[in-house]
Parts: C-alpha cells; structure tokens; sequence
C-alpha cells in the first residue's frame, strides 16, 4: 500500500461518516463541522497507528502489500489527518458499519481506488473479525459485502470515467460519452471517483488507439485538454443523474504516483 493510503481512507471515511450521520455536530456544505474545515490541517505522526496490520488482512493484493515486498520501514503506515481548528474521532469500524447499514459504498477509478478499497475492507474486517461477509468480482466490478449489516463496499476498475469501447478501427476513447460505467453508479449511496495517471500514458502503456468527441475522431490530443473534456462529460452526469439528498459524491485530486 502506497504512502498515506491507509491515512487518506481513513481521513474520506472519517468524513464520510460526519456526512452519513454526524456525530451530534453540525454539518456544513463543503465538511464544515461547527465551523472546522475537515481540510484545512496536516499529516501528523500517530505513534498509536496503523489501524489494521497488512500481513494479518488477505485483501490486499500482493503488488501492493508494501511490507511483504521488502519496504524496511514502517513510519509511513503512522500518519493521521489531523484538521487545524479541531479533532477527528478516531476511525471505529463497527460504528461505521452501524452507519452504513443497508448502504453501499462504491469507489470508481484506477488503481489508486483500489488501493483505498482494499484499505477500507481491512479496517473495517479488524473491526469485526468475526462478521460474516461475502466477496464477489464480476467483469471489474468487486463487491464486499458485511452480510449482517447488509453493507457493500464496491471498487468499479474505470480509469477514466468515460467510455473506452472497442470498435473496427481499434480502442476508442469517447470524451463525450459515459453510458457504460454510469450502469454502475446510479442506486448507489455514496461515490468515490478518481481519474489522471491513465491520460498521461503513451506507447505501450497507452490503452486507447483513438479519441472521439462527438464525430470527430483523431489519434492524440493535448492530454490536459483531453482530461478537462472527460471531467466535464463527468460532471455533468453527476449534475443530471445525482440525487445529493440520498447520494453523497466525492471526487479525489491528483495524488502523486504511488507505484514504482
């Protein structure tokens, strides 16, 4: 697991959970709880960390179990959140899952998405151990569910949000179009998305051989540019297709490369 993915999880959840139910605070537009911006804060060293042990949790994939490949220390794993104006509660599984009861949970994107979905399924098993759960993987789509409290916690494999679709000429990345993973997303509680590191490949790596927008097709573009249409295209399906009152979104920057 990359630096700071356990500490991000912990910090989305931990937000999640003031906008699920609260804690008796009130909460605000924008994770404004009694006037404390939950983003406004620092990385602080948490001898008492982490929440969960790698090596006891058989979720994480191989890949990115960073201590069975090697990585010496272990201060990275020891970092919380930690807002400037006040205190967040410390993650507690079972009360997260009393929240999420009958609810699912979906993170969307690439491989950082996964990580943070392996990282949640583990602080929340620690949690309750001996809960009963079933776990499904159905064409990129994984689902954890907590069979007691009737709780999903889904990832979708989706790097760019938008539609990548084979067609005769090759793989075609459609900017303006997002019908196929939008299939997933609508019922869905609350949405977890994250989209870059995908645009900025090239040669081998790059996984279309086209992009589209509208009828226009041509073989590259400036990938910023590309980015922006595809976020738009986004954006505007979450503006038509969201009910905020019954779906909570959210939607995570650029983080640095947390791979070799």
């Amino acid at each position: 697991m990359g630096p700071f993915a356990i500490a991000a999880t912990v910090f989305a959840v931990l937000s999640l959970s003031y906008q699920l139910h609260g804690h008796g605070e009130k909460v605000e537009r924008g994770l404004t709880v009694n006037g404390c911006d939950l983003f406004q804060g620092s990385w602080v060293y948490d001898e008492s960390y982490p929440l969960y042990q790698s090596s006891s949790c058989s979720f994480i994939q191989n890949q990115f179990d960073c201590l069975k490949n090697g990585r010496p220390d272990k201060d990275y794993l020891k970092y919380r959140w930690q807002p400037t104006t006040c205190n967040l509660s410390r993650f507690d599984g079972e009360d997260m899952l009393s929240r999420i009861r009958g609810k699912s949970i979906m993170f969307v994107g690439d491989s950082l998405s996964l990580n943070q979905w392996q990282s949640l399924t583990c602080m929340l098993h620690t949690a309750v151990p001996h809960a009963q759960y079933k776990t499904i993987t159905v064409q990129g789509l994984s689902t954890f569910t907590f069979l007691e409290y009737n709780a999903k916690v889904m990832f979708s494999r989706n790097a760019f949000l938008v539609d990548l679709v084979s067609l005769p000429i090759g793989r075609v990345l459609k900017l303006d179009s997002i019908e196929e993973g939008a299939k997933l997303w609508k019922g869905i509680d609350v949405l977890i998305f994250n989209t870059w590191h995908w645009w900025l490949h090239t040669g081998r790596k790059q996984p279309w051989d086209f992009i589209e927008e509208g009828n226009h097709t041509q073989v590259d573009m400036d990938r910023l540019v590309a980015y922006e249409k595809g976020l738009n295209t986004w954006a505007k399906w979450v503006d038509a297709n969201v009910n905020t009152s019954k779906t909570t979104v959210f939607f995570q920057g650029v983080s640095p490369d947390h791979i070799k």
